[in-house]
């Protein structure tokens, strides 16, 4: 599971010129299954390592300027949206392969999941994208602050 974590102003996605979902000031966050995550992720540690790692992220800042506030301090928002291209390889060509993304069906349950979970937890309101669609993300990355996390580092 690999993450893309941007700080955000607001967010919002849009599917077939309709918003489907809207937040505010916290996180936009872009989430890819790879083709080692499996069923069994949900109940690793490496899951419930990231979750806690995104909800705690200090990446607001406090009145001297620095990175000290998290989500539960500015009672902030996730904006949760599935992503398979990152899982994307480009070592060969120029067209990127996609074969170490996971299956679809294994990625829409995983991605449910995680919106479950996080949800769960989640100071603020929790918004998400629709799995599979063509989806236009409008957000204002404020900062710009972007930090990736990645299941491999907490396994």
């Amino acid at each position: 599971m690999r993450l893309v974590i941007q700080r955000a102003s607001e967010a919002r996605v849009i599917v077939d010129g309709e918003t489907v979902s809207e937040t505010g000031r916290g996180h936009m966050v872009l989430v890819g299954f790879g083709q080692e995550d499996t069923e069994e992720l949900p109940s690793s540690k490496a899951w419930k390592t990231i979750i806690s790692k995104l909800i705690g992220l200090r990446i607001f800042e406090d009145e001297q300027g620095r990175f000290n506030l998290g989500l539960d301090d500015i009672k902030g928002d996730l904006m949760l949206v599935s992503q398979f291209t990152l899982h994307a390889s480009c070592r060969k060509g120029r067209r990127p392969s996609f074969t170490k993304a996971a299956a679809p069906e294994l990625a829409q349950r995983l991605y449910d999941r995680f919106v479950e979970d996080v949800t769960k937890q989640a100071p603020g309101k929790v918004g998400g994208g629709v799995f599979g669609a063509a989806m236009k993300v409008d957000f204002i990355n404020d900062g710009p602050v972007t930090i990736i996390l990645d299941s491999e580092d907490f396994a």
